[in-house]
């Protein structure tokens, strides 16, 4: 039997949202048409696949099964799909290039600028990317190439041209006792708890955080935050501190956080990732102009050059 990938699709959104009614609404068609769709793909299975008298609507044991594995195929399905967009558009020479937040952008677009001095007519498309997606969505074809930054824990599959050097910079709260610092050992953050994010790869949070530290002292952890936003506002509250990249400051400002320089802890390594496989035209000069623009000049974040005031912020 032929699986029919748009009847599972369909399944899916209905489980997902719990409601024959929204799915419908998602998906553009009428609740009674998409019903009709769900129990073709049962009549095709030979069970029940969803309990219509559960509000929320839920799978039946045989739909808990089948989507388990249904899943997994619409994944291969558009990763497959993904891979022939991204060998189209290197026929093309155009490059969809990812970036995970507004501060990568200055180094990002000295990179383009290289490249378009090299292939003038290469049209590059900037994709925002979540945070973890910054390495996993050049593998799978969604980006051709991104900017990231450490760590990344799995690197199979890919190739990366370093950028630059960022130093890392601690936002503290104003009343903070290191606030007026310009700058700090790694060694007199040991007592302050850390900011984390229950949502992100482990491997990120502590890297961030210097964990584990130089003297050997264990890192304590304050409230997860899964924002920028929600991470100035813990800041500023006094209940955490919080270690990101010297960029940082010149994007976000809190009139009651301050930014300060870390000295002994590693910098963070800008990086241009790009498939290992891929030998496009484009793709080939993209690493190319990556260390030319590292060598024509980015300017060094605020953190790295001056004592943050108390308006500057991650």
């Amino acid at each position: 039997m032929d699986l029919n990938l748009h009847l599972v699709r369909q399944l899916t959104t209905v489980v997902d949202e719990g409601h024959f009614g929204r799915a419908a609404q998602r998906l553009f068609i009428s609740a009674p048409a998409l019903s009709q769709q769900v129990r073709k793909l049962e009549r095709m299975l030979g069970v029940t696949l969803v309990d219509r008298s559960a509000h929320p609507v839920r799978p039946t044991p045989a739909g808990e099964r089948f989507l388990a594995e249904a899943r997994e195929a619409l994944a291969a399905a558009d990763r497959a799909v993904a891979t022939v967009s991204a060998h189209r558009r290197e026929q093309v020479t155009a490059l969809r290039v990812g970036f995970i937040a507004p501060w990568t952008r200055p180094p990002l677009r000295l990179v383009l600028d290289h490249l378009r001095q090299e292939v003038p007519d290469a049209a590059v498309h900037l994709v925002e990317l979540a945070w973890p997606q910054q390495a996993s969505a050049v593998r799978d074809g969604i980006v051709d190439a991104s900017l990231v930054r450490p760590p990344v824990t799995d690197t199979t599959g890919l190739r990366f041209e370093p950028v630059l050097l960022e130093p890392r910079v601690v936002a503290l709260s104003a009343a903070h006792r290191l606030a007026d610092r310009a700058s700090v050992h790694i060694d007199e953050l040991d007592d302050d708890p850390h900011v984390t994010d229950d949502q992100a790869d482990p491997a990120w949070v502590h890297w961030w955080a210097a964990d584990p530290r130089p003297s050997g002292a264990p890192v304590r952890y304050g409230p997860s935050v899964h924002t920028l936003d929600e991470l100035l506002e813990v800041v500023a509250a006094g209940q955490a501190i919080a270690m990101t990249g010297g960029f940082v400051p010149d994007r976000y400002r809190h009139p009651e956080v301050a930014f300060v320089a870390v000295t002994g802890v590693e910098p963070c390594q800008m990086s241009l990732c790009t498939r290992a496989a891929d030998g496009s035209p484009a793709v080939a000069a993209l690493r190319r102009a990556a260390p030319l623009a590292a060598r024509g000049g980015i300017p060094a974040p605020r953190g790295a050059q001056e004592r943050p005031t108390l308006s500057t912020a991650r």
